[in-house]
């Protein structure tokens, strides 16, 4: 049985190593197919880019030719090779890791990343070339072209860039006008790409980058306006991520009978499915890494993982939260809400972001697309329609919905505001610390807040407060989008006597207060049938409240 390659990324090693390998070898062949040369290639964070950058990267190595059989034996493009196997000398570029405290931090951390490709370059492929640490970093790649054309004049480069945009994201989250010297006219970065792009007038033959967002795009375009985006593109959408196929073919090399598999797809799916890039139909994907990280835990341990995310992948996404800071838009908690309501929102994709027009609701919606925080779930109009992905993704937002309520509030949940509510949920099926962390916020909002306010406010407070409880699953009316319980707090593993906890909610506004009585009733009613499903009457343990909010006090019924 093979290894699992969690944390992998080199091709080389997987396949020498043993591990388990997902085979995404087609896309060479359909890439080469490609009338387009220069290709740009965007998925979210975590995603498997890197992994298939060292493919590509092994695959048309000219140094490699007489390992081909022993890398790509099994696959399918060793089966159907291409005519341009093993024919370039490959120029790779990584820059993630770059420095961005400064302004000076931030160009010599990227010129160091040129420099050390270079260095690997001449040094992989025995070119006579000394690495002049005075030039600059396009100085520096158009005299490596320069050298290349000289001594090898019938050869040609292929140049892999991966994470092209990483630096420029961690500086733009915090410092726009940096991130706007970079990438402008003179700008450092941009003349870099202008190197590049007069490199495949010479010897640069083919170009491969990967990013997360197009956020670098529309700046740097007007110095490399020769790659193809295919990151929307039909054909293309399966060729990062796991497709459930693939997913059932691995578990069913690791030996995990049907019964198990049975058992653990629902989980799977539930927490990190969902991912469509293109508006036209397509197969969902699942986010190979966190498949990955979960596999590996259960194989270790013959059992479901208690944290089914990693800490570096959560730790990962959570960094990205601070993009989401550029927002200009007044409407960014309305975005939010109408987002993990479940509502969807639809939108126009931005192709290209410009930092210097600015981010509005457009921008701002098209960002959480890239970062993976919505996915496309239906075409509408012509336009997308996005929603979260899955409950994974639900988490994070989650997180961030109650920092942004909480610096309104100007209040801060404590981890151990948390303990105590997992503790007295869990032990005595009770709700009086979600209540009471409800009745903070409430009383901190101001006036301001409360002429927007409703219903759906309040439950989406609670929704994400419980969404911290990792002994539990989450479901609510938000998430199903249909009739369903305002929120179900059950836990993941029932073998432990853990209560189960059902909550619906009213709203009522400060001059509807005599309307109380009459809300209670109604809850009361709906909640007792909801009592009855078929998925919720048979759950041990179970514990129903009522909660009527109005205006910024609390009114707690237990049926």
């Amino acid at each position: 049985m093979k290894k699992i390659p969690y944390g992998i990324s080199n091709y080389e090693k997987i396949m020498e190593q043993d591990y388990y390998y997902v085979d995404k070898t087609m896309y060479i062949e359909k890439l080469e197919n490609l009338p387009e040369t220069s290709i740009m290639f965007l998925r979210p964070r975590k995603f498997g880019k890197t992994l298939f950058t060292s493919t590509l990267e092994n695959y048309y190595d000219i140094k490699k030719k007489d390992k081909f059989d022993k890398l790509y034996g099994e696959t399918y493009i060793g089966k159907n090779p291409t005519k341009l196997r093993n024919s370039y000398h490959i120029l790779r570029f990584n820059f993630s890791g770059i420095d961005t405290r400064t302004e000076e931090t931030t160009i010599n951390g990227f010129k160091d990343k040129v420099q050390t490709s270079i260095e690997r370059f001449i040094g992989d492929y025995g070119i006579e070339f000394y690495v002049n640490p005075g030039q600059t970093a396009e100085a520096m790649l158009d005299s490596i072209f320069q050298a290349f054309r000289l001594q090898k004049p019938n050869e040609k480069i292929y140049v892999i860039v991966d994470e092209y945009d990483h630096f420029a994201n961690e500086l733009l989250g915090f410092n726009t006008d940096k991130f706007k010297e970079l990438v402008s006219k003179n700008g450092k970065v941009r003349k870099w790409y202008e190197v590049l792009k007069q490199g495949t007038e010479t010897v640069v033959d083919r170009i491969f980058i990967t990013g997360v967002a197009p956020i670098t795009l529309d700046s740097l375009t007007s110095g490399f306006n020769i790659g193809k985006d295919i990151t929307r593109d039909l054909r293309f959408n399966e060729m990062l991520g796991f497709t459930k196929e693939e997913l059932i073919k691995m578990m069913e090399h690791l030996e995990i009978d049907k019964n198990k598999q049975e058992e653990l797809l629902p989980i799977l799916k539930e927490n990190y499915d969902g991912y469509k890039f293109c508006i036209d139909k397509a197969e969902k994907v699942y986010n190979s890494n966190m498949c990955l990280y979960f596999l590996s835990e259960y194989i270790a341990f013959n059992k479901v993982p208690n944290e089914l995310v990693d800490v570096n992948i959560a730790s990962d996404y959570s960094k990205l939260g601070k993009m989401l800071e550029i927002c200009e838009s007044e409407n960014k908690l309305s975005i939010l809400k109408r987002t993990i309501s479940g509502e969807g929102i639809v939108a126009e994709i931005t192709q290209k972001f410009n930092p210097e027009i600015g981010f509005g609701e457009e921008e701002f919606v098209s960002m959480l697309f890239y970062l993976g925080y919505l996915t496309i779930s239906e075409e509408f109009l012509g336009k997308a329609k996005l929603q979260i992905p899955n409950v994974v993704m639900r988490e994070i937002y989650s997180e961030y919905f109650i920092h942004i309520m909480s610096e309104k509030a100007e209040l801060k949940v404590e981890e151990r505001d948390y303990n105590e509510m997992l503790e007295e949920i869990a032990i005595r099926g009770k709700i009086d610390k979600l209540i009471q962390l409800l009745h903070k916020y409430l009383n901190n909002l101001s006036n301001r807040d409360f002429q927007r306010f409703d219903e759906k406010y309040v439950k989406l407070i609670c929704y994400c407060l419980a969404m911290n409880l990792n002994l539990f699953s989450i479901k609510s009316e938000l998430e199903v989008n249909r009739n369903y319980p305002d929120l179900l707090i059950v836990p993941r593993d029932r073998t432990k006597g853990y209560k189960s906890v059902m909550i619906e909610f009213k709203y009522l506004k400060k001059e509807e207060a005599g309307k109380l009585t009459e809300k209670q009733t109604e809850a009361r009613k709906q909640i007792e049938r909801y009592g009855e499903f078929e998925d919720i009457k048979d759950i041990e343990g179970l514990r129903k409240y009522t909660v009527i909010v109005v205006n910024d006090e609390v009114y707690v019924e237990e049926v």
